[in-house]
């Protein structure tokens, strides 16, 4: 196994534990507020971080059949996993902070440009993935 796949799989543990202490939160704020609902982005956290959890498995499955040298392949999971755990991390301070429920209401780098580089890094990680898997086993 080499080393990204090493770290997808660390990076899909990491996201399993996080969004079970992202549980803990939830059923925290469940159970402390007089509506009985846990703060927006605590539950968005949570759930997010689960989901990341079982992308980065099927990731770390099709490095497996990649064509890309190791060094392409840190490169092509590296930058979806970082987006994916910055995202977590901003929806967990949004939670805690509790004073906002849309984070796109204004207007700024985070919301605009942020959410761009977001999306092609973690379209074209993952898009180059999948190419390498399709390329493997399919086309060769």
């Amino acid at each position: 196994m080499n080393i990204a796949i090493q770290i997808t799989l660390a990076a899909a543990g990491i996201f399993l534990f996080v969004g079970l202490i992202g549980g803990v939160m939830k059923y925290h704020g469940i159970m402390t507020s007089e509506n009985h609902r846990a703060p927006v982005y605590i539950d968005v956290a949570h759930r997010a971080s689960l989901m990341y959890s079982f992308a980065a498995l099927v990731m770390a499955e099709l490095l497996k059949y990649s064509p890309y040298s190791v060094a392409v392949q840190c490169v092509i999971t590296g930058v979806p996993l970082f987006f994916f755990a910055t995202a977590v991390a901003q929806y967990f301070k949004l939670g805690i902070e509790n004073k906002v429920r849309n984070q796109f209401k204004q207007r700024n780098f985070v919301t605009t440009w942020g959410m761009l580089l977001l999306i092609v890094g973690e379209v074209g990680g993952v898009g180059a993935i999948v190419w390498g898997f399709i390329d493997t086993q399919f086309l060769l």
